[in-house]
């Protein structure tokens, strides 16, 4: 029987294997590049440009806390028991009832400590009835 060949290869144009083409790839994913090669010099823009522009696309939710717009002096004491005693400037409490000042001073709070709870609130008076400081005792949840 007579058999007839034909060949695929185009005249004049390269010939690339695909086993140069995985070995480049493998060669890459293990950096496995000499410094100051053009190769480790693509690696680390890719690398450069992965850091800088990732963050236009990608949402890392990474957002800043919300301060307390206060500037409050907060003083921190342990109380003995397993939880804390906080002093906090009553110029940083606008509410008057119970519930608003205990909302507003765990604003303050949980942002130094936190995810806590209050278990008890006493406010300190000067001689004129004024609150100057709310004295707070909190458990950690």
């Amino acid at each position: 029987m007579d058999r007839v060949e034909t060949a695929t290869q185009v005249t004049g144009a390269p010939v690339v294997r695909m086993n140069a083409i995985f070995r480049t790839i493998r060669d890459f994913v293990l950096w496995s590049y000499e410094r100051g090669t053009i190769q480790y010099d693509i690696m680390v823009t890719l690398i450069l440009l992965f850091v800088f522009l990732s963050p236009l696309w990608i949402n890392f939710n990474d957002k800043p806390v919300q301060h307390n717009p206060h500037q409050t002096e907060v003083v921190v004491a342990p109380d003995g028991q397993g939880g804390f005693i906080y002093k906090v400037d009553a110029s940083a409490v606008l509410g008057h009832e119970d519930a608003q000042v205990r909302a507003e001073l765990l604003q303050i709070i949980e942002p130094l400590s936190g995810e806590v709870s209050i278990t008890k609130v006493e406010p300190i008076r000067d001689r004129s009835g004024r609150v100057l400081t709310y004295k707070v005792w909190v458990q950690r949840e």
